[in-house]
């Protein structure tokens, strides 16, 4: 009797930094949501909403913050506020 290889192996799940844009595991960047104009960092992942990914350094978030990214990445209109984001990554 032979064996055959599975048709669908496992798919490991890729996220893109909104910062750099490079692509990482889900584990190794910061999740994050956007509630009445706050930027709020789910390290849970499972916050509802709309999710963002940032790796939880300070370029990142500089790139990201510099490039407006936030904005579009939530599909929301004008700034949001970043402070819980930049505590988070700066701990």
């Amino acid at each position: 009797m032979t064996e055959t290889a599975d048709a669908r192996p496992e798919k490991v799940r890729k996220r893109t930094c909104i910062g750099c844009r490079k692509r990482d595991s889900p584990s190794g960047l910061l999740r994050m949501t956007v509630s009445g104009g706050r930027v709020l960092p789910d390290p849970d992942h499972r916050a509802p909403g709309r999710g963002a990914h940032l790796h939880p350094v300070t370029e990142c978030l500089d790139l990201a913050e510099r490039r407006k990214a936030f904005p579009r990445a939530f599909k929301v209109p004008g700034p949001l506020d970043l402070s819980l984001v930049r505590e988070q990554v700066g701990q």
